[in-house]
């Protein structure tokens, strides 16, 4: 059994933890904050929950980093979460501090986890952590494809009257309002959706997508918590169980798709050793000029975090 430690005791981080202690496939949750008592304080919550909703996974409150020795698998959702009018990119200096800081305390303590980057603006904080932690870039990777999909799929659910669970799609892309939602790649029970729904409200749900972190913070005042951290919990467990699923994550691509140096989504396989295998889809010219579109956005807000000299 795993142990796994996620770094941020904030909404996303005690979604995550709470979550995966559901699924019941660790031994061991570590959930870390520099507010130490608020970590101690969650994890306790969600340990006291176990009885009643049956689940074994403990739980364990801190600030220590010494307690995360020996990590498997570590989700890092610390940093400073998105305020109304605030973009992605604004967040780039706070943040990336942030995820060094984690980064390297972390590798103090686990010789070779695998690391699952949540923090915003995503692609670039996971390039930070992939700089930071030295390891092989097919065990530090970001979560945001998944959250996207499950937006797209929750929407074209409604959209539908259909059960979410029968709705299959890819996005590739920034995680940001340049994301890729493919149409093409997505079915009902199999059934291209394409052939279910009309092109023009197709359209505004993709825009929808786009922007659905936008919506949630001008609806809360404040980024979204459930979805993301079950998110993240996802990939622990297909990580864990070593289930080889196909899922949309932010991976660092070395000329695949055309792209090179570069963290940006695409589907790839994930298992016990991270990222087994990229997929490289056969993507039409319209695909190709938005995925390269968002690549340039990406790129471009890498180049600042470079610039920065954090």
């Amino acid at each position: 059994m795993s142990k796994v430690t996620v770094v941020g005791a904030g909404n996303v981080g005690a979604t995550c933890a709470n979550v995966l202690a559901h699924k019941d496939v660790v031994k061991e949750v570590v959930l870390l904050d520099i507010q130490g008592d608020l970590a101690r304080g969650k994890a306790l919550d969600s340990w006291q929950q176990a009885p009643i909703d049956y689940y074994s996974t403990a739980l364990t409150g801190t600030e220590d980093y010494a307690l995360t020795a020996d990590s498997d698998i570590v989700v890092i959702t610390a940093g400073v979460p998105r305020k109304p009018g605030m973009s992605r990119d604004d967040l780039i200096s706070t943040n990336a501090k942030i995820v060094n800081i984690v980064t390297e305390s972390i590798m103090k303590h686990s010789k070779n986890p695998i690391i699952i980057v949540v923090s915003n603006p995503l692609d670039v904080m996971t390039y930070a952590a992939y700089k930071a932690s030295g390891l092989d870039k097919t065990r530090v990777f970001g979560m945001a494809g998944i959250l996207d999909t499950a937006r797209y799929r929750a929407f074209l659910a409604t959209a539908l009257n259909v059960s979410p669970k029968d709705i299959q799609a890819v996005l590739m892309g920034g995680h940001g309002d340049t994301m890729v939602p493919l149409p093409r790649y997505t079915t009902v029970a199999g059934i291209p959706v394409t052939e279910m729904i009309d092109m023009s409200d197709l359209d505004a749900i993709v825009e929808r997508t786009k922007k659905g972190g936008g919506e949630l913070v001008k609806l809360m005042g404040t980024s979204a918590w459930y979805a993301p951290g079950a998110a993240a919990a996802q990939m622990v467990e297909t990580i864990v169980k070593d289930e080889n699923r196909i899922f949309p994550c932010c991976a660092l691509l070395e000329g695949e798709y055309g792209l090179k140096d570069i963290f940006l989504g695409v589907p790839v396989k994930l298992g016990k050793n991270g990222i087994e295998q990229v997929l490289e889809l056969q993507l039409n010219s319209d695909e190709k000029t938005l995925l390269n579109t968002s690549a340039e956005h990406v790129r471009s807000v890498m180049e600042v975090f470079e610039g920065m000299d954090i």
